[in-house]
């Protein structure tokens, strides 16, 4: 905006210096420089010299000279008793006046003429810069209040599909997983070979699940693989699915499959070369002797070692009851005593279903990388989050476990404490 400004500031000045400086160095016209009464003093010396020359070569008798020099003299003496000793306002002091006088009507008019005819006709808004991507246009309250307004909308006209499809992706993208999935189970049954509405519907219910595809979203998965076997999403789940049993040749085959459905410098493309190389790792890594599948060799060495499993119950504290809402969303998640923060394995409840039993392994794994097989201690956390946020808020309530072995049943794990 400042460089347009300088410039119209510019053009404006080099308009007014086209404009103003012939008016303000405007000379008087030839002729016009001098008074009457010089310029005549000067034609009367003229006609003298002119008689004096004609005595001179006697082509003038001397009673002729006298008589033409006496009328000269005469003109010459009426002419200086009627011509005034200086100028009369409006002669020769009024032009230069005027001059300037236009001069700075010009410079004054002239901007604000252009600054008018651009208000009027142009697109002064276009100077306004556009809000930065940080900043956020709505608020999220404003957007709870749309989101609101939409879910009343559609219970008198629940034959809304595309309004079900964006109550479930608002849902989805507002971190709460459960009535996103029962949003999409309402389109879904209005359009059962949507694949990628199916695809949206098992992502929900999965993260609803506590990030675990088994059941339901698997059924849903292999439905929208049957309508659109080459559906983006229906292909990543489905190769995570194949991931989590350890049947690496399939997820490979699977995340192989998207790649040709995406531009090659799409970072999603970028992060399925990734997985895809992580599979392939851990295919190197899978025995693959004669009559041992990788599928068996999996469940052969969990047998053989015990499977990192943590089972239990969460409850909340009596003496926070009247802090929680029914409808706030609790956490449930194990976590290494060292190293990373990030949750090995997590699954979503609500305040409403406790006391809730929980069940974490690999299965519910937020990273294929990022097991709780992996480490040898760790300790179980629960969560009551108001906001939805699976990061630690202030006011959020708490129970955390003490150390334990990656393998435990029984648990329990009270919520008694409020994070300040």
């Amino acid at each position: 905006m400042i460089i347009f400004v300088a410039i119209c500031i510019f053009l404006i000045v080099v308009a007014l210096l086209f404009l103003i400086t012939p008016l303000l160095s405007r000379k008087p016209l030839p002729g016009t420089s001098a008074p009457a009464s010089a310029r005549n003093a000067t034609v009367y010396q003229d006609q003298l010299a002119e008689i004096d020359a004609e005595l001179g070569r006697e082509a003038i008798t001397q009673a002729q000279w006298a008589a033409s020099r006496a009328a000269i003299e005469r003109r010459a003496l009426d002419e200086a008793e009627e011509t005034p000793s200086s100028p009369r306002v409006g002669e020769a002091i009024a032009p230069a006046r005027r001059a300037t006088i236009t001069a700075s009507i010009l410079g004054i008019l002239l901007p604000l003429a252009a600054v008018g005819l651009y208000i009027l006709l142009g697109a002064p808004q276009a100077l306004s810069p556009a809000p930065d991507e940080g900043q956020q246009a709505v608020t999220s309250e404003q957007i709870e209040a749309m989101v609101t307004k939409l879910a009343e909308r559609l219970k008198t006209n629940a034959g809304d599909t595309d309004g079900w499809i964006m109550l479930g992706r608002s849902y989805a993208a507002m971190g709460r997983f459960q009535e996103s999935a029962n949003a999409f189970s309402k389109a879904a049954a209005q359009r059962p070979a949507d694949a990628q509405l199916l695809a949206d519907y098992a992502d929900a219910l999965g993260m609803a699940n506590g990030r675990n595809l088994k059941g339901e979203p698997e059924a849903l998965i292999t439905r929208a693989l049957k309508a659109d076997s080459g559906n983006v999403k229906a292909l990543t789940l489905a190769g995570t699915i194949a991931y989590q049993n350890a049947d690496y040749r399939k997820a490979i085959a699977l995340w192989e499959a998207i790649l040709p459905k995406v531009p090659a410098e799409d970072p999603f493309a970028e992060s399925v070369r990734g997985i895809i190389s992580d599979a392939k790792t851990q295919l190197e890594k899978t025995p693959t002797t004669k009559g041992r599948t990788p599928q068996s060799s999996a469940k052969n060495d969990a047998a053989q070692t015990g499977a990192a499993s943590l089972q239990g119950t969460v409850s909340l504290a009596p003496a926070l009851k009247s802090k929680a809402n029914p409808d706030d969303t609790v956490f449930i998640y194990a976590r290494a005593t060292s190293g990373p923060r990030m949750p090995l394995a997590i699954m979503r409840s609500t305040v409403r279903e406790l006391p809730v039993q929980f069940s974490l392994d690999d299965s519910s794994a937020m990273s294929p990388t990022m097991k709780l097989s992996a480490f040898d201690k760790v300790v179980v956390v629960a969560r009551v989050s108001r906001s939805g946020n699976p990061a630690p808020q202030k006011g959020d309530l708490e129970g955390v476990t003490s150390e334990m072995a990656p393998r435990a049943r029984g648990l329990k794990v009270e919520i008694s404490s409020t994070i300040n």
